[in-house]
């Protein structure tokens, strides 16, 4: 049988191809934690070095002595400096990470404000500027944002302002006139990491900063500050932006779980770990991603980002803890309105399919008048896991505007594919930009149907007409000796894991000796190994038809490998991504 979740699109598992390599290539690790390395281009030790210490250096960043020179004097004469920050998880931390950074190399003067995004949109617009300048600032530093703004930057040094853009997105054709741009993205910028999320940016922007600072003699009577108790906070948005995992990225996330793990981090983080019910000392990645980050995002999705801003910036706990419960509120209104807009989405699935003479879906544009705008960035990354297409995901707008969040899969670039339709259609999109895997548009919704067919025709024209498979890239099969509850935590200690860095996937055929249905939508198995009989625990969550794998007697499963605790007690237990009859 198939899995209900891949239900539109062909699945296929392959195996990971290894780089090549000879015999003595990291042949002390377990043999199976080895093979996974090899399959991710690992071939030296040296690339599993997790030390801060082999950073790429800031002085490759285009920009970053003119940026740092502003700052500087911003910082020494005791300007006001205003911080606009994006309305996600990469935005808030950025922000944070601004905020606190700054005032630890000495700023006075350091204050934020992050857009509503139902009142203003993305971006350094004129009309953010507006409500900045009620804080009279010298120096306005965009994060995670700003590389688009091109009328809001303009608008703001004609105010007075200076403006130094930090971002990591894309840059369009036409950059801003600011006074100084950070972007590892910019053409011919020779920074090694193109992967950095904005906090990234952000944090390196802080490190040219402290050594310029440094140079000039202001830690000659004390410490220079150890920007590194930033890093809990620069690894949760790094994670949750879901930017590739590259070697630069991996440091930076692990050195901040080291931190988390160490009980180290600041208030609002272990508030939001223990609301989570995660423990902090065994904090991997994936915690980050899906169980912090989506509270922090509740904030800017249904209410105003300045919540989770708040929760990093504050140094009480019971603040601390306060915001958190709040942004967990907030976080399961969120599920509650991304679950109903999924049933509306499904029922408009179902229409099209009814449709006679209806044209391909390569790429799916799904609308609903009553959509919430901030929830559709996720309504719109479920379709595409169900399709296995890229998706739009509508909301209705300003003055007639709709507002689509759109996710892509793996071969398509999205945000070119926007500027394909653009070119083909000038004037049609009013604004737009993202990245490879994630985008943002409006438009005149009086334009939808044109939008449609114009996407649709770009997406296949970029895929070459060839159907996307859904592929389950595995590392093999793991023996089943060594499916055990060390090898599990070894792996699970072996990330980070992430984007383009992606945790282990195994293929393996079991025996089932029990299967039922927890909590509505998941299957809990107890499977049987086919060798020796050993028993393992494995649960599948979030599947559309669970009734449907009640019964199997052998099955094939792709899986993750992962710890289970129970009532204090650890056992390995597999996380099934796919099902098929074995």
């Amino acid at each position: 049988m198939r899995d209900a979740a891949q239900e539109s699109s062909t699945v296929n598992i392959k195996h990971r191809e290894a780089v090549q390599h000879d015999e003595n290539t990291l042949a002390d690790l377990h043999p199976v934690l080895r093979q996974i390395y090899l399959n991710r281009g690992i071939t030296k030790q040296e690339q599993l070095d997790r030390t801060l210490k082999n950073l790429p250096n800031y002085q490759s960043l285009t920009g970053i002595d003119c940026a740092v020179s502003i700052i500087k004097e911003a910082v020494q004469k005791n300007k006001r400096i205003l911080i606009v920050a994006d309305f996600d998880a990469d935005g808030a931390t950025s922000c944070a990470v601004a905020i606190r950074g700054l005032k630890m190399l000495g700023a006075k003067n350091v204050d934020f404000v992050v857009p509503d995004r139902f009142k203003f949109g993305y971006g350094l617009t004129p009309e953010i500027v507006d409500v900045a300048l009620e804080l009279k600032p010298d120096l306005i530093i965009t994060v995670d944002n700003g590389i688009s703004s091109v009328e809001g930057v303009a608008y703001a040094v004609e105010k007075g302002c200076q403006v130094v853009v930090t971002d990591h997105h894309l840059p369009p054709k036409q950059l801003p006139n600011a006074h100084a741009i950070v972007n590892p993205q910019l053409l011919n910028d020779e920074f090694p990491s193109k992967a950095l999320a904005g906090v990234g940016v952000m944090f390196y922007v802080l490190l040219a900063l402290r050594a310029s600072l440094n140079k000039d003699g202001s830690f000659d009577n004390k410490p220079a500050p150890n920007l590194a108790n930033l890093l809990d906070i620069v690894a949760l948005g790094t994670v949750a932006d879901v930017v590739p995992m590259d070697e630069t990225n991996r440091k930076l996330v692990h050195q901040g779980l080291l931190r988390i793990q160490a009980k180290k981090c600041v208030p609002g983080i272990a508030a939001l770990l223990r609301i989570a019910k995660r423990e902090p000392d065994r904090v991997v990645s994936s915690d980050l991603g899906f169980a912090i980050g989506p509270r922090l995002n509740a904030a800017g999705r249904l209410d105003d980002m300045s919540l989770g801003i708040r929760c990093l910036l504050t140094d009480d706990p019971q603040e601390a803890q306060n915001i958190a419960e709040q942004l967990d509120m907030l976080n399961i209104e969120r599920r509650s309105i991304e679950d109903d807009m999924k049933q509306d989405a499904y029922k408009i699935l179902e229409s099209l399919k009814l449709q006679k003479n209806k044209q391909e879906q390569w790429g799916v544009c799904l609308f609903d008048e009553d959509w919430h705008q901030g929830v559709i960035g996720i309504l719109a990354s479920r379709i595409k896991e169900k399709l296995n297409r890229p998706v739009i995901a509508f909301a209705k707008g300003e003055n007639g505007d709709v507002k689509g969040s759109a996710r892509s899969i793996p071969g398509l670039h999205i945000r070119d594919t926007l500027d394909d339709v653009a070119s083909q259609h000038p004037g049609l999109l009013k604004k737009f930009g993202g990245h490879a895997m994630a985008a943002g548009m409006s438009f005149a919704e009086r334009d939808l149907d044109t939008f449609k067919q114009a996407f649709n025709e770009a997406v296949k024209k970029r895929l070459n007409s060839i159907v996307p498979e859904n592929v389950f890239l595995v590392d093999g099969e793991i023996p089943d000796n060594d499916i055990n509850l060390n090898l599990a935590e070894t792996l699970r200690q072996a990330g980070p894991w992430g984007q383009s860095f992606p945790e282990p996937l195994f293929v393996g055929t079991f025996n089932v000796t029990k299967a039922r249905i927890v909590g509505q939508k998941h299957v809990k198995f107890e499977l049987a190994t086919q060798n020796n009989n050993r028993k393992i625990d494995a649960i599948y969550f979030n599947v559309d038809n669970p009734d449907s794998v009640i019964g199997l007697a052998k099955v094939k499963l792709v899986y993750q490998l992962d710890v289970n605790i129970y009532l204090g007690r650890s056992s390995v237990q597999l996380m099934v991504r796919y099902l098929e009859l074995g």
